[in-house]
């Protein structure tokens, strides 16, 4: 059999993503079909939100402008030397990549928790799509504090840009690279033009006045978290974390030819991570300057954050479209990525029906905006939880030799779970998540520590488990 037909034969088997296989060499993607999808993935919908909520949390500009420099740059080399470069030399999916490890049973749980996760922040950008949707119709907005559906109209609108974002999704990694590239292009054009506009009506006509937008920080609004010059640096750096130090990206990063292409999460960071969050911000300063907001916060509430109607009220039709699609660009790879951790718990049913799947759980978390309203806290969560598996695979990868444990344990001696990644992750993620509770620590200052522990101990107790089996 020809190596061509090998590869027709795998693809066959894998539904065309090789899903349980490594990418073969013909399937390989240049570094500009990453370029489009982490610009477009990135300078999206979630930049709409995370923009506004940085105001909310009173951070100043030096901290703003100079955090996010230092935090994106932190996220782009862990991009780089980690996911890009265990995912070119392995060319697995993360799912596949922990079964190894951990064993089926015990990834199961993993996957189940990813995927779920995965559908809540597609949903949060359904949300923020029907933001923008709902202007003509003159439709309520959800307020910063609400957590149920306010309408009917709301309720449709959803349905409706969750079926349609589902059915994109469910065609593939090919589809969802080209659908990025084709619409990335315009939502930076329009963060671009929001935040000249934006500039404009704040009357901005020197640095000087750029700064003072922000100046020394404020006081966080109502039920919001104050953020420092660290908040934002951690926070920016993890607001990915499961994707980078979690892994997850092995998934995208398989198809690439080398591992420079993790150069290219450097378009999202800097354009959408950046230049989008702070113009996005802009958009909400402008808001805060009218009547509606100044009543809000003479009654002591949040003024809401609605992408939608601050895009429009900087460009007109432009601002709703580039919502839509911004909310789109996120929830695409997004459903994707959720579609392959539900197929690594239920591998027989292909990756249309997974995807379609979760497309479905996304859309119905999309009803409710808390998911979107709380998305600061709902990220850092979302990192703290998925980022110490991620470790279990980085340190097996670059410490199993020199600490002498056996790679693909899992796989080697054919068990079901592997309970050295079971205490590892338990026990890092209990401490850490009781010192944040208990002690009122910011949970993205413990992502790190609880992802260097996970990896710590998952090297000690492979250790020990595997020379107790040989013994």
């Amino acid at each position: 059999m020809s190596q061509f037909n090998i590869e027709e034969e795998i693809e066959e088997i894998a539904g065309g993503e090789f899903e349980r296989e490594p990418v073969p060499q013909s399937k390989l993607k240049s570094w500009k079909s990453f370029l489009g999808m982490y610009a477009g993935e990135h300078a999206a919908g979630t930049e709409f939100m995370i923009g506004p909520l940085f105001l909310t949390a009173g951070v100043s500009a030096f901290d703003l402008i100079v955090g996010l420099l230092l935090g994106n740059l932190l996220a782009i080399l862990s991009w780089r030397f980690l996911t890009a470069k265990i995912a070119v030399e392995n060319r697995l999916t993360l799912y596949y990549q922990l079964e190894k490890i951990c064993g089926k049973k015990l990834v199961i749980g993993y996957n189940l928790a990813n995927g779920i996760l995965f559908c809540f922040l597609a949903g949060a950008m359904i949300t923020v799509s029907a933001t923008a949707v709902g202007v003509p119709f003159d439709m309520e907005m959800p307020k910063l504090t609400d957590t149920m559906p306010n309408g009917i109209t709301w309720v449709v609108i959803v349905l409706i840009i969750g079926a349609v974002i589902s059915l994109v999704a469910s065609k593939g990694y090919d589809t969802v690279s080209k659908a990025a590239n084709w619409m990335s292009p315009v939502i930076v054009l329009a963060f671009l033009a929001c935040g000249i506009v934006a500039l404009g009506q704040l009357g901005v006509t020197n640095l000087s006045d750029f700064w003072n937008i922000w100046g020394e920080g404020s006081d966080p609004f109502p039920g919001q978290l104050k953020y420092t010059f660290w908040h934002v640096v951690i926070w920016s750096w993890f607001a990915n974390a499961a994707m980078h130090v979690g892994m997850s990206d092995l998934s995208v990063f398989r198809f690439a030819k080398n591992p420079n292409s993790g150069w290219t999460t450097a378009a999202g960071m800097y354009v959408g991570h950046y230049m989008a969050w702070i113009a996005a911000a802009l958009l909400y300063a402008v808001y805060l300057k009218s009547p509606e907001a100044q009543a809000f916060l003479t009654n002591g509430e949040a003024p809401p954050v609605a992408p939608g109607p601050l895009a429009h009220n900087a460009i007109g039709i432009f601002g709703i479209i580039a919502v839509v699609l911004a909310g789109w660009t996120t929830a695409n790879p997004t459903i994707y990525r959720a579609g392959l951790a539900f197929q690594a718990i239920i591998p027989k049913v292909s990756t249309f029906w997974v995807t379609i799947l979760a497309g479905t759980i996304a859309t119905i978390a999309g009803l409710f905006p808390a998911f979107a309203m709380k998305l600061l806290g709902f990220v850092a969560l979302y990192g703290f939880i998925l980022a110490p598996f991620g470790a279990i695979i980085v340190f097996e990868h670059f410490f199993s030799k020199r600490t002498g444990v056996i790679k693909n344990y899992a796989e080697e001696v054919n068990i079901k779970y592997n309970k050295a990644v079971l205490y590892a992750w338990a026990i890092s993620f209990g401490l850490f998540y009781f010192i944040s509770i208990q002690f009122d620590v910011f949970l993205s200052f413990v992502t790190l520590p609880s992802w260097l522990l996970c990896g710590i101990l998952f090297l000690v107790f492979s250790k020990y488990i595997q020379k107790k089996k040989e013994g």
